[in-house]
Protein backbone atom coordinates (compact mmCIF):
# COMPACT_ATOMS: atom_id res chain seq x y z
CA UNK A 1 0.00 0.00 0.00
CA UNK A 2 1.14 3.54 -0.75
CA UNK A 3 1.60 6.65 1.36
CA UNK A 4 -0.35 9.38 -0.42
CA UNK A 5 -0.79 13.11 0.05
CA UNK A 6 -4.00 14.87 -0.95
CA UNK A 7 -4.46 18.66 -1.01
CA UNK A 8 -7.88 20.15 -1.71
CA UNK A 9 -10.75 18.39 0.03
CA UNK A 10 -13.86 19.86 -1.55
CA UNK A 11 -16.89 18.01 -2.93
CA UNK A 12 -14.64 15.79 -5.04
CA UNK A 13 -11.40 15.61 -3.07
CA UNK A 14 -12.91 14.50 0.21
CA UNK A 15 -14.64 11.55 -1.44
CA UNK A 16 -11.48 10.58 -3.35
CA UNK A 17 -9.54 10.50 -0.06
CA UNK A 18 -12.15 8.25 1.52
CA UNK A 19 -11.92 5.81 -1.38
CA UNK A 20 -8.13 5.76 -1.24
CA UNK A 21 -8.25 5.01 2.49
CA UNK A 22 -10.89 2.36 1.88
CA UNK A 23 -8.44 0.69 -0.51
CA UNK A 24 -5.92 0.49 2.33
CA UNK A 25 -3.65 3.44 1.49
CA UNK A 26 -2.20 5.80 4.11
CA UNK A 27 -3.28 9.43 3.58
CA UNK A 28 -1.65 12.72 4.58
CA UNK A 29 -4.01 15.65 3.94
CA UNK A 30 -4.06 19.45 3.81
CA UNK A 31 -6.94 21.85 3.22
CA UNK A 32 -7.90 25.44 4.02
CA UNK A 33 -11.22 24.46 5.61
CA UNK A 34 -10.55 22.40 8.72
CA UNK A 35 -13.99 20.81 9.10
CA UNK A 36 -13.35 18.20 6.39
CA UNK A 37 -9.79 17.72 7.66
CA UNK A 38 -11.14 16.84 11.10
CA UNK A 39 -13.65 14.41 9.60
CA UNK A 40 -10.96 12.62 7.58
CA UNK A 41 -8.51 12.56 10.48
CA UNK A 42 -11.21 10.87 12.53
CA UNK A 43 -11.42 8.29 9.72
CA UNK A 44 -7.65 7.65 9.84
CA UNK A 45 -5.92 10.34 7.76
CA UNK A 46 -2.93 12.37 9.02
CA UNK A 47 -3.05 16.20 8.83
CA UNK A 48 -0.18 18.36 7.61
CA UNK A 49 0.19 22.12 7.97
CA UNK A 50 1.43 22.92 4.45
CA UNK A 51 1.75 21.44 0.95
CA UNK A 52 5.50 21.20 1.58
CA UNK A 53 4.89 19.13 4.71
CA UNK A 54 2.57 16.83 2.78
CA UNK A 55 5.07 16.26 -0.04
CA UNK A 56 7.93 15.51 2.34
CA UNK A 57 6.06 12.55 3.86
CA UNK A 58 4.60 10.75 0.82
CA UNK A 59 5.31 8.82 -2.37
CA UNK A 60 2.45 10.41 -4.33
CA UNK A 61 0.88 13.83 -3.82
CA UNK A 62 -2.43 14.86 -5.37
CA UNK A 63 -4.08 18.25 -5.68
CA UNK A 64 -7.72 19.02 -6.40
CA UNK A 65 -8.12 22.81 -6.45
CA UNK A 66 -10.46 25.39 -8.02
CA UNK A 67 -8.32 27.05 -10.72
CA UNK A 68 -4.89 27.46 -12.32
CA UNK A 69 -3.55 30.14 -9.91
CA UNK A 70 -4.52 27.98 -6.92
CA UNK A 71 -2.60 25.02 -8.29
CA UNK A 72 0.44 27.15 -9.16
CA UNK A 73 0.52 28.58 -5.62
CA UNK A 74 0.20 25.21 -3.90
CA UNK A 75 2.78 23.52 -6.12
CA UNK A 76 5.32 26.27 -6.83
CA UNK A 77 4.71 28.87 -4.12
CA UNK A 78 6.17 29.38 -0.65
CA UNK A 79 5.90 26.16 1.40
CA UNK A 80 4.66 24.53 -1.78
CA UNK A 81 5.00 20.97 -2.99
CA UNK A 82 8.19 21.82 -4.88
CA UNK A 83 9.89 22.70 -1.57
CA UNK A 84 9.07 19.22 -0.28
CA UNK A 85 10.37 17.48 -3.42
CA UNK A 86 12.36 14.28 -2.99
CA UNK A 87 13.54 11.38 -5.12
CA UNK A 88 10.70 9.16 -6.37
CA UNK A 89 7.88 11.61 -5.64
CA UNK A 90 5.05 11.69 -8.19
CA UNK A 91 2.70 14.68 -8.40
CA UNK A 92 -0.85 14.18 -9.72
CA UNK A 93 -3.27 17.05 -10.30
CA UNK A 94 -7.00 16.22 -10.35
CA UNK A 95 -7.93 19.89 -10.87
CA UNK A 96 -9.23 21.33 -14.13
CA UNK A 97 -6.73 24.00 -15.17
CA UNK A 98 -5.22 25.53 -18.30
CA UNK A 99 -3.14 23.03 -20.31
CA UNK A 100 -0.25 25.49 -20.48
CA UNK A 101 -0.25 25.78 -16.67
CA UNK A 102 -0.03 22.00 -16.39
CA UNK A 103 2.97 22.00 -18.74
CA UNK A 104 4.76 24.76 -16.80
CA UNK A 105 4.26 22.92 -13.52
CA UNK A 106 5.50 19.65 -15.05
CA UNK A 107 8.66 21.37 -16.33
CA UNK A 108 9.40 23.02 -12.99
CA UNK A 109 8.91 19.77 -11.08
CA UNK A 110 10.96 17.75 -13.56
CA UNK A 111 13.87 20.09 -12.83
CA UNK A 112 13.87 18.89 -9.19
CA UNK A 113 13.33 15.23 -10.07
CA UNK A 114 9.56 14.99 -9.59
CA UNK A 115 7.35 13.40 -12.29
CA UNK A 116 4.02 15.17 -12.86
CA UNK A 117 0.70 13.92 -14.19
CA UNK A 118 -2.15 16.24 -15.10
CA UNK A 119 -5.13 14.02 -14.33
CA UNK A 120 -8.45 15.90 -14.34
CA UNK A 121 -11.53 13.85 -13.59
CA UNK A 122 -15.13 13.57 -14.77
CA UNK A 123 -18.14 11.99 -13.10
CA UNK A 124 -19.21 14.62 -10.58
CA UNK A 125 -19.88 14.15 -6.90
CA UNK A 126 -21.61 10.81 -7.60
CA UNK A 127 -18.54 9.44 -9.38
CA UNK A 128 -16.23 10.70 -6.64
CA UNK A 129 -18.32 9.06 -3.90
CA UNK A 130 -18.76 5.78 -5.76
CA UNK A 131 -15.18 5.55 -7.02
CA UNK A 132 -16.37 5.59 -10.64
CA UNK A 133 -14.60 8.68 -11.96
CA UNK A 134 -13.12 8.87 -15.44
CA UNK A 135 -9.52 10.10 -15.26
CA UNK A 136 -7.83 11.81 -18.24
CA UNK A 137 -4.05 11.81 -17.86
CA UNK A 138 -1.11 13.61 -19.41
CA UNK A 139 2.52 12.90 -18.54
CA UNK A 140 5.24 10.23 -18.54
CA UNK A 141 4.29 6.58 -19.10
CA UNK A 142 6.31 5.29 -16.14
CA UNK A 143 4.67 7.71 -13.70
CA UNK A 144 1.26 6.74 -15.10
CA UNK A 145 2.03 3.05 -14.64
CA UNK A 146 3.12 3.58 -11.03
CA UNK A 147 -0.01 5.61 -10.26
CA UNK A 148 -2.49 3.26 -11.97
CA UNK A 149 -3.25 1.25 -8.78
CA UNK A 150 -4.31 4.50 -7.11
CA UNK A 151 -6.49 5.46 -10.06
CA UNK A 152 -8.16 2.06 -9.66
CA UNK A 153 -9.36 3.12 -6.19
CA UNK A 154 -10.75 6.39 -7.56
CA UNK A 155 -12.33 5.56 -10.89
CA UNK A 156 -13.70 3.15 -13.42
CA UNK A 157 -11.49 4.32 -16.31
CA UNK A 158 -8.09 6.00 -16.57
CA UNK A 159 -6.41 6.76 -19.88
CA UNK A 160 -2.96 8.18 -20.65
CA UNK A 161 -3.88 10.64 -23.40
CA UNK A 162 -0.39 11.94 -24.14
CA UNK A 163 2.43 14.11 -22.78
CA UNK A 164 2.09 16.79 -20.10
CA UNK A 165 -0.98 18.95 -20.73
CA UNK A 166 -2.78 16.29 -22.76
CA UNK A 167 -5.00 15.34 -19.84
CA UNK A 168 -6.18 18.94 -19.59
CA UNK A 169 -6.82 19.06 -23.34
CA UNK A 170 -9.01 15.97 -22.92
CA UNK A 171 -10.85 17.73 -20.08
CA UNK A 172 -11.41 20.75 -22.35
CA UNK A 173 -13.09 18.42 -24.85
CA UNK A 174 -15.09 16.83 -22.03
CA UNK A 175 -16.34 20.19 -20.75
CA UNK A 176 -17.34 21.39 -24.22
CA UNK A 177 -19.68 18.40 -24.37
CA UNK A 178 -20.84 18.62 -20.73
CA UNK A 179 -21.79 22.28 -21.13
CA UNK A 180 -23.78 21.47 -24.26
CA UNK A 181 -25.52 18.60 -22.47
CA UNK A 182 -26.58 20.76 -19.51
CA UNK A 183 -27.99 23.49 -21.72
CA UNK A 184 -29.65 20.94 -24.04
CA UNK A 185 -31.26 19.21 -21.06
CA UNK A 186 -32.59 22.51 -19.72
CA UNK A 187 -34.06 23.45 -23.10
CA UNK A 188 -35.70 20.04 -23.47
CA UNK A 189 -37.27 19.99 -20.00
CA UNK A 190 -38.63 23.52 -20.31
CA UNK A 191 -39.95 22.78 -23.81
CA UNK A 192 -41.91 19.81 -22.47
CA UNK A 193 -43.14 21.79 -19.46
CA UNK A 194 -44.34 24.78 -21.48
CA UNK A 195 -45.96 22.56 -24.12
CA UNK A 196 -48.05 20.94 -21.39
CA UNK A 197 -46.38 17.52 -21.42
CA UNK A 198 -45.01 15.88 -18.27
CA UNK A 199 -41.22 16.30 -18.60
CA UNK A 200 -40.61 13.19 -16.48
CA UNK A 201 -42.43 11.06 -19.04
CA UNK A 202 -40.54 12.78 -21.84
CA UNK A 203 -37.27 11.81 -20.17
CA UNK A 204 -38.48 8.21 -19.84
CA UNK A 205 -39.45 8.20 -23.52
CA UNK A 206 -36.22 9.59 -24.95
CA UNK A 207 -33.45 8.22 -22.74
CA UNK A 208 -33.50 4.84 -24.48
CA UNK A 209 -32.93 6.41 -27.89
CA UNK A 210 -30.33 8.57 -29.58
CA UNK A 211 -30.57 11.23 -26.83
CA UNK A 212 -29.33 8.82 -24.15
CA UNK A 213 -26.44 10.21 -22.09
CA UNK A 214 -25.10 10.26 -18.53
CA UNK A 215 -26.65 13.69 -17.98
CA UNK A 216 -30.12 12.41 -18.88
CA UNK A 217 -29.74 9.51 -16.44
CA UNK A 218 -28.39 11.49 -13.49
CA UNK A 219 -29.62 15.09 -13.54
CA UNK A 220 -33.42 14.97 -14.17
CA UNK A 221 -34.25 13.01 -10.99
CA UNK A 222 -32.43 15.66 -8.94
CA UNK A 223 -34.20 18.51 -10.72
CA UNK A 224 -37.61 16.87 -10.40
CA UNK A 225 -36.98 16.38 -6.68
CA UNK A 226 -36.26 20.10 -6.32
CA UNK A 227 -32.57 19.47 -5.63
CA UNK A 228 -30.48 22.11 -7.37
CA UNK A 229 -27.50 21.94 -5.04
CA UNK A 230 -24.09 20.72 -6.23
CA UNK A 231 -22.99 18.31 -7.66
CA UNK A 232 -20.68 20.42 -9.71
CA UNK A 233 -21.04 24.11 -8.99
CA UNK A 234 -22.20 26.48 -11.72
CA UNK A 235 -19.28 28.87 -11.23
CA UNK A 236 -16.86 25.98 -11.76
CA UNK A 237 -18.65 25.04 -15.00
CA UNK A 238 -18.36 28.69 -16.05
CA UNK A 239 -14.63 28.69 -15.23
CA UNK A 240 -14.08 25.46 -17.17
CA UNK A 241 -15.86 26.86 -20.22
CA UNK A 242 -13.54 29.86 -20.01
CA UNK A 243 -10.58 27.47 -20.16
CA UNK A 244 -12.17 25.85 -23.22
CA UNK A 245 -12.46 29.22 -24.96
CA UNK A 246 -8.91 30.21 -24.00
CA UNK A 247 -7.65 26.92 -25.42
CA UNK A 248 -9.59 27.56 -28.60
CA UNK A 249 -7.85 30.94 -28.95
CA UNK A 250 -4.44 29.37 -28.30
CA UNK A 251 -4.89 26.88 -31.14
CA UNK A 252 -6.97 29.07 -33.49
CA UNK A 253 -10.15 26.98 -33.06
CA UNK A 254 -13.55 28.71 -33.31
CA UNK A 255 -15.88 27.49 -30.54
CA UNK A 256 -19.09 29.47 -31.17
CA UNK A 257 -21.49 27.15 -29.33
CA UNK A 258 -19.20 26.95 -26.30
CA UNK A 259 -19.12 30.76 -26.22
CA UNK A 260 -22.93 30.92 -26.20
CA UNK A 261 -23.14 28.28 -23.47
CA UNK A 262 -20.65 30.18 -21.31
CA UNK A 263 -22.83 33.27 -21.70
CA UNK A 264 -25.80 31.28 -20.39
CA UNK A 265 -23.73 30.41 -17.32
CA UNK A 266 -22.70 34.06 -17.00
CA UNK A 267 -26.40 34.89 -16.79
CA UNK A 268 -26.88 32.19 -14.14
CA UNK A 269 -24.05 33.62 -12.04
CA UNK A 270 -25.47 37.14 -12.39
CA UNK A 271 -28.78 35.78 -11.07
CA UNK A 272 -26.94 34.87 -7.87
CA UNK A 273 -26.91 31.11 -8.50
CA UNK A 274 -23.16 30.50 -8.69
CA UNK A 275 -23.19 27.85 -5.94
CA UNK A 276 -25.99 25.77 -7.51
CA UNK A 277 -25.40 22.64 -9.59
CA UNK A 278 -24.44 23.08 -13.24
CA UNK A 279 -27.78 21.45 -14.19
CA UNK A 280 -29.53 24.37 -12.46
CA UNK A 281 -28.82 26.32 -15.66
CA UNK A 282 -32.52 25.52 -16.10
CA UNK A 283 -33.16 28.54 -13.83
CA UNK A 284 -32.10 30.80 -16.71
CA UNK A 285 -34.65 29.15 -19.01
CA UNK A 286 -37.32 29.43 -16.32
CA UNK A 287 -36.62 33.15 -16.15
CA UNK A 288 -36.65 33.55 -19.94
CA UNK A 289 -39.89 31.60 -20.46
CA UNK A 290 -41.78 32.40 -17.27
CA UNK A 291 -42.34 28.66 -16.76
CA UNK A 292 -40.95 26.78 -13.76
CA UNK A 293 -40.13 23.09 -13.96
CA UNK A 294 -42.75 21.27 -11.90
CA UNK A 295 -41.24 19.37 -9.02
CA UNK A 296 -42.62 15.91 -8.26
CA UNK A 297 -45.69 16.16 -10.55
CA UNK A 298 -48.46 13.62 -9.93
CA UNK A 299 -48.14 10.22 -11.61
Amino acid sequence: MAKIGYIGLGIMGGSVVRNLMKAGHELVIHNRSQKIVQELVAAGATPADSPKAVAEQVEFVFTNLPDSPDVEKVVLGENGIIEGAHEGLIYIDNSTIKPETARIIAERLAAVGVAALDAPVSGGDVGAKNGTLTIMVGGPQDAFDRTAPLFAAMGKAWVLVGDSGAGQIAKVCNQIIVGAQMVGLAEALITAQKAGVDPRRVVDAIKGGAAQMWTLDVKPPRLFAGNRGPGFKAHMQHKDLGICLDTGKTYGIPLPMTAVIQQMYTAMLEMGHRELDNSAIITVYEMLTGVKLTENPPE
